[in-house]
């Protein structure tokens, strides 16, 4: 890939960033300069320097066209089965995608952590790799479809409520309706009986009596229980047993003289 001043590349640990120049130099004090491609990123203004022989191994190249942001939107929208549940192998996945500098592998892992980050809460490391991700996303939807870095986030935000971000829908069960039951229609074979019920009045109803109230047989009343007798009081037998009982009379006894011989 020839490079000039002014062309927007993409570097894929920062993004997007624009050439600023190509020259020799020797930042290492190594007595030898060689040529190096000086890049200044979009996103945070940063310089850098990578050598042309290692600009190929690096990964720089040039942004996504608009046509292939189609693509992109693809793989944002569709979620991935395959994702590791263990956090040091989904981490290191994730690294290698990013190192890789292939566009559609950082959309993957911009995907996944989005998809993670919904469920259940991003860990600090995770959370640094998946704002990173996005800014390189960003900048480089920026100049594919030529706007301002905000307007491609919304871009991006949009891309992503549209596919792994869209809120599911439950069918809600639908109630079974209750069948209608008509009454029977009653014809008659008289039409002429018919015509007469028709022509005479309506019988008024008998008004209906009431039914006399059900006197409720009285009960028999229980028989009043007799009074226990008051005992007497004991000072009154006390007097009587004062009382001295009286003395049957004592008959003399007289005796008889003995006859005479």
């Amino acid at each position: 890939m020839k490079f000039k001043k002014g062309d927007t590349v993409i570097y894929p640990q920062h993004g997007a960033c624009k050439v600023e120049a190509i020259r020799k130099e020797d930042p290492l004090n190594t007595g030898k300069q060689q040529e190096y491609l000086v890049l200044r990123t979009v996103i945070g203004d940063m310089t850098l320097r990578v050598p042309m022989s290692k600009v190929d191994e690096v990964g720089v190249r040039p942004p996504v066209s608009p046509d292939e942001l189609e693509d992109l939107v693809a793989v944002l929208a569709k979620a991935d089965p395959r994702v590791p549940s263990n956090w040091s192998r989904r981490f290191k996945n994730h690294q290698e995608k990013l190192k890789s500098g292939d566009v559609y592998q950082v959309a993957e892992v911009v995907r996944n952590l989005a998809a993670r980050n919904r469920d259940a809460s991003l860990s600090a490391a995770e959370r640094t790799m998946y704002e990173r991700a996005r800014v390189n996303l960003i900048s480089e939807i920026a100049p594919a479809l030529k706007v301002t870095t905000d307007e491609a986030e919304v871009y991006l935000d949009e891309a992503l409520a549209k596919g792994v971000l869209k809120p599911v829908k439950v069918a809600k069960p639908a109630k079974a309706a209750a069948p209608k039951v008509e009454a029977p229609k009653v014809e008659s074979d008289d039409d002429d009986l018919d015509d007469d019920l028709d022509e005479k009045p309506a019988a008024k109803a008998a008004p209906v009596k009431k039914a006399a109230p059900v006197k409720k047989a009285a009960e028999p009343k229980a028989a009043p229980a007799k009074k226990a007798a008051a005992p007497k009081p004991v000072a009154e037998k006390a007097e009587k047993a004062e009382v001295p009982a009286k003395k049957a009379p004592v008959k003399k006894v007289v005796a008889k003289k003995p006859a005479k011989a």
